[in-house]
């Protein structure tokens, strides 16, 4: 399951009394959350809907105030409802995880869907996401395809990654090795090291390029060095195939390519 991204976001600030709302966000920026509470509530109760998404957000990370999930949600209804995307994402989130409001996967797919229409990446990876494992609606790799692309399109490197595994296995939309590994690369390149186990994959199974162990172990070591310990395994494997000077040719290509930022690793 893929971690769902909860944002602070700065918005619309051109709102009545504005210097509640512009003074609760430079007392954030100070981490003096108290001060920043009392401030968007004061810009909240003029129905600032940005500072009742602030709100949501403070109480669900329990910023100045002890977390409380049902406060949250409350805040990012009232946000969500006057059309704020990234309070309608994250109203979606915690109905997904039933954080502050019963589980409710439909319910979850229907604010995704809210905050995606509006051109919000990363409702939009959420809502692909939904249909690709068929939670809250019926598995429709089409639809998961299309979502994916439009988060992919803004740089959403979990989205890109995931676009790339349905060109790989060809699911709504024809099998394309080539296009899988030229989604794979921009999702590494927009900080996913989680794809470049999948690149590691790629080379050691020649899908959209040629067999090349060196290149596998090149980035299944970028990926173990991010955490994945899948791709450390896999790594090891390989390593245990390769002489010593090969080992080292892959090691100096991953210490390139990750000094690079991911751009320097052909």
């Amino acid at each position: 399951m893929s971690k769902i991204l909860i944002l602070f976001v700065l918005l619309y600030t051109n709102i009545a009394l504005a210097s509640d709302y512009e003074n609760g966000v430079e007392a954030y920026k100070r981490k003096d959350y108290s001060t920043a509470l009392v401030n968007f509530r004061n810009a909240a109760q003029q129905d600032s809907a940005p500072a009742k998404y602030n709100l949501g957000f403070m109480y669900a990370k329990g910023q100045g105030v002890a977390q409380d999930y049902k406060e949250a949600v409350r805040w990012y209804t009232m946000a969500a409802e006057q059309g704020i995307a990234p309070a309608q994402n994250n109203l979606g989130s915690m109905y997904y995880r039933g954080e502050g409001v019963a589980q409710d996967y439909k319910e979850a797919v229907r604010w995704f869907t809210m905050a995606a229409q509006q051109g919000f990446a990363i409702a939009q990876f959420n809502l692909a996401l939904r249909y690709h494992t068929a939670e809250g609606v019926a598995l429709d790799y089409k639809e998961a395809l299309r979502w994916y692309r439009l988060a992919a399109e803004q740089g959403d490197a979990r989205a890109q990654a995931n676009l790339g595994l349905m060109y790989n296995k060809g699911q709504g939309v024809a099998q394309d090795y080539k296009e899988a590994i030229r989604w794979f690369r921009m999702s590494v390149r927009n900080g996913n090291e989680g794809a470049a186990h999948l690149l590691g994959a790629a080379f050691g199974l020649g899908e959209g390029v040629k067999v090349d162990m060196i290149r596998a172990h090149m980035w299944y070591n970028i990926a173990a060095i991010g955490g994945n310990s899948l791709s450390l395994e896999m790594r090891n494997t390989i390593a245990s195939k390769m002489t010593p000077q090969k080992i080292e040719q892959a090691q100096r290509m991953a210490r390139e390519c990750m000094a690079s930022k991911f751009i320097k690793c052909d």
